[in-house]
């Protein structure tokens, strides 16, 4: 990956977007698939979407993510100052104890999501609460002053930005599915440089976390398309944790995985694979 490529990435995965709140991640989206496009739309739901105006006699094809992540709200501001959260999609409730947070008022407002010291806990008390048990504290030392900096249903993320790891892996808040925005966009570049004859859709989605509310408004929309190609992420399950046997061969670093199933027509599947064989992925 170049460095346009790559900082084109880190700009999505510094932008926060919790299932809802879209607005300025598309905006990221938008502004860089103008630079190749022909064509930049957004719908009513927030979705983004960018074309490559090919050849009207010959297939048009969709590549979508989405732009969405999960995340918490806020639900209650208590009297004492702290902040209640729900769940933005499928935000974990064991691995947000202690996390740094990031409110997104109208201005950004630190926080971290409480937990009881080891040393003040019962023995056996290492039970996960409900997210919705769990809180926020701003540092406000009650609710009018917590009040004057949030808001019930201002969204909040983790402060996690991208960090570099070895070789060329990172590990970032939000990589699904920014790396399939990314993608999308990075197939449509291509399709625009080879100015080939399909017409070739890049399509940034919203709300997947949530139900795959913005796919469903672009499915009805682009009802011209011969072909839709969903990218997306999946889990690895080359580490200690996880039952190969059970959940798949499935290695970090040895190419896409591409879905087979019900839900995958398999000519695209035949397709996907060839066009990874000839490539030597």
């Amino acid at each position: 990956m170049d460095d346009e490529r790559s900082a084109f990435l880190d700009d999505l995965l510094a932008t926060p977007s919790p299932s809802g709140f879209e607005t300025a991640v598309q905006r990221v989206w938008t502004d860089y698939a103008r630079e190749f496009a022909d064509r930049v739309d957004t719908d009513a739901y927030g979705n983004a979407v960018a074309v490559h105006e090919g050849d009207p006699d010959a297939p048009a094809i969709a590549v979508t993510g989405h732009a969405d992540e999960i995340g918490f709200i806020v639900r209650d501001v208590l009297d004492d100052g702290f902040l209640r959260i729900g769940r933005i999609g499928g935000s974990d409730r064991t691995v947000s104890k202690g996390q740094h947070v990031t409110v997104h008022a109208d201005e950004p407002v630190q926080g971290v999501v409480g937990q009881t010291a080891i040393h003040l806990r019962d023995e056996g008390d290492d039970e996960y609460e409900d997210v919705a048990a769990q809180f926020v504290d701003i540092g406000a030392e009650d609710a009018d002053e917590a009040r004057a900096h949030v808001e019930v249903g201002d969204p909040v993320t983790f402060s996690t930005g991208r960090r570099d790891l070895v070789g060329d892996r990172i590990a970032a808040r939000g990589v699904d599915n920014r790396a399939g925005a990314w993608a999308a966009a990075e197939g449509l570049r291509r399709a625009a440089a080879a100015d080939v004859d399909a017409t070739v859709y890049a399509v940034s989605t919203v709300q997947e976390e949530v139900g795959l509310q913005g796919a469903r408004m672009v499915g009805v929309d682009l009802d011209d398309v011969d072909a839709f190609v969903a990218v997306d992420v999946t889990h690895a399950t080359d580490n200690p944790d996880v039952d190969r046997e059970r959940r798949g061969p499935i290695e970090l670093g040895a190419g896409p995985v591409i879905g087979r199933g019900s839900a995958n027509h398999p000519v695209l599947v035949d397709l996907a694979r060839d066009a990874a064989e000839d490539a030597g992925v």
